[in-house]
């Protein structure tokens, strides 16, 4: 199986122009990025944010997921916060949030919560890395390690959909 790689945002859909009473049924896709986060790397009492993804100008996040593939545990730490952000701004994306320690996915509705929904509409018009800051509270772990994906529909540059107009 090989694999494919576009350039500008995808539309799906076999009406592409006209109006939605005309049947217009165009629309853009979800995308997927992934990164590991491991402990004592990543997850530490005193961790630096790390660069996750990189996502394309115009781009609209649509949410993150994570998922402990190995659970947090060791030298007492009883929790792990996570941030979702920007090299400047730890919170652009997320507030701060629980990802719990067991070997599980943290809550959709705990990440849904914690979204900056008024930077996540467009991500501004330049590819914007996306870091992630990981603090084990109380320790630092001898054990553990997460994945993150996050879910994101490309735009134009500005933000827009592509096509920008179309007849209502």
């Amino acid at each position: 199986m090989g694999t494919s790689t576009f350039s500008g945002p995808v539309r799906s859909g076999t009406v592409r122009f006209g109006t939605l009473a005309s049947g217009l049924n165009t629309g853009l896709p979800v995308l997927t990025q992934t990164a590991t986060v491991p402990f004592g790397v990543m997850i530490t009492t005193s961790p630096v944010a790390q660069r996750l993804f990189v996502l394309p100008a115009g781009s609209k996040i649509v949410r993150f997921t994570v998922e402990k593939t190995t659970a947090v545990s060791g030298n007492s730490v009883s929790a792990v916060n996570a941030t979702f952000g920007t090299a400047g701004s730890a919170n652009a994306y997320s507030t701060t949030l629980d990802i719990g320690l067991t070997t599980a996915q943290t809550a959709r509705a705990t990440l849904d919560a914690a979204l900056v929904s008024s930077a996540t509409n467009n991500i501004g018009t330049v590819d914007v890395p996306v870091f992630g800051t990981f603090t084990a509270v109380t320790g630092n772990p001898t054990a553990g390690s997460a994945v993150v994906t996050i879910e994101y529909i490309q735009r134009l540059p500005n933000g827009a959909s592509s096509p920008t107009t179309f007849n209502v």
